[in-house]
């Protein structure tokens, strides 16, 4: 298989302007085409740094990071958003959702970013909600969506652009048990069909849901755990 991100001794210092904070030490790690990977640990730990590097939001201070074989560690601002919109599908906690635009039109947005004709991109947003089960709710607004089916949308979003990986950001933080159990029950569907998903998670339960399982710890990886699935 082929790495589709990998990292080597990546390092993120933060200087307050009175001390420099590291919170990364030097991580490396690979996560294969078609993988399914969580990241968890503690609050303070570093999930965040890495989520954030992981999906273009921010650059290394020491090391690099290649994404489909590209270092975008060096990468300009202008041209790391056109890396977020073309090969990161990203899922939030907070859905992220615009309140007075229907499903349909909120998961278009990306292809309005990218250009994307009308006609195409309704038929593909459509296509998207129909694949996360809502092809029903098309003109529905988030006020009108269970918490379940607003990531939904939001996963739908994701998928729109046809994207490299899924980087999720603690994507049941604010559902209740069933919609979890939802939620994770697509990224299954997901990872089967051969999408490479991220999951970061302070939840254990929900990290046990990948197929393999990084912890962090105080900036460093600390164990790499392959769940047999």
């Amino acid at each position: 298989m082929t790495a589709l991100l990998r990292m080597e001794d990546v390092r993120k210092v933060y200087d307050t302007g009175v001390v420099q904070v590291e919170a990364l030490r030097g991580v490396s790690l690979a996560v294969e085409e078609g993988d399914f990977v969580a990241i968890t640990g503690p609050s303070g730990s570093g999930k965040s740094t890495l989520m954030h590097i992981l999906g273009c939001l921010d650059v290394p201070t020491h090391g690099t990071y290649e994404l489909g074989g590209t270092d975008v560690s060096r990468m300009s601002e202008a041209q790391l958003a056109q890396v977020r919109n073309r090969q990161i599908g990203f899922v939030f906690q907070q859905f992220n959702l615009l309140p007075s635009m229907t499903a349909l039109r909120n998961v278009e947005l990306p292809l309005v970013y990218a250009g994307v004709p009308a006609t195409e991109r309704h038929d593909r947003a459509r296509e998207a909600l129909t694949r996360v089960g809502l092809g029903d709710r098309t003109d529905h607004r988030p006020g009108e969506l269970s918490g379940g089916q607003q990531q939904r949308v939001s996963v739908a979003r994701a998928l729109v652009t046809d994207p490299t990986l899924i980087l999720a950001d603690e994507p049941t933080g604010n559902l209740d048990s069933v919609s979890t159990r939802d939620v994770l029950a697509l990224f299954h569907e997901l990872h089967d069909a051969g999408r490479t998903i991220v999951l970061i998670t302070h939840e254990p339960d929900v990290a046990a849901e990948a197929r393999r399982v990084l912890r962090i710890t105080d900036g460093l990886i600390s164990e790499d755990e392959v769940v047999a699935r």
